[in-house]
């Protein structure tokens, strides 16, 4: 059970700083729960779920930002 707590809380995380999006809940508003995303943030989003999947197999420090954020 924590474990799915820890990943809803890492997933909301990197929605939040590589996607722009507040909460990952629904919130049944079509303006809430339909966003408009760049490319470049969904690799940059991709790119840290990746990395972090990567670091909890090694046992290392979970890092969510990336250095293609915000970028083409």
């Amino acid at each position: 059970m924590k474990q799915n707590k820890d990943l809803n809380k890492l997933l909301a995380q990197i929605a939040k700083e590589h996607l722009f999006i507040e909460t990952l809940e629904t919130q049944n508003s079509d303006r809430s729960d339909f966003h408009d995303v760049a490319v470049w943030a969904i690799k940059s989003a991709l790119e840290a779920a990746y990395a972090a999947g990567k670091a909890s197999g090694n046992g290392a420090a979970k890092n969510t930002s990336t250095t293609s954020k915000g970028k083409q």
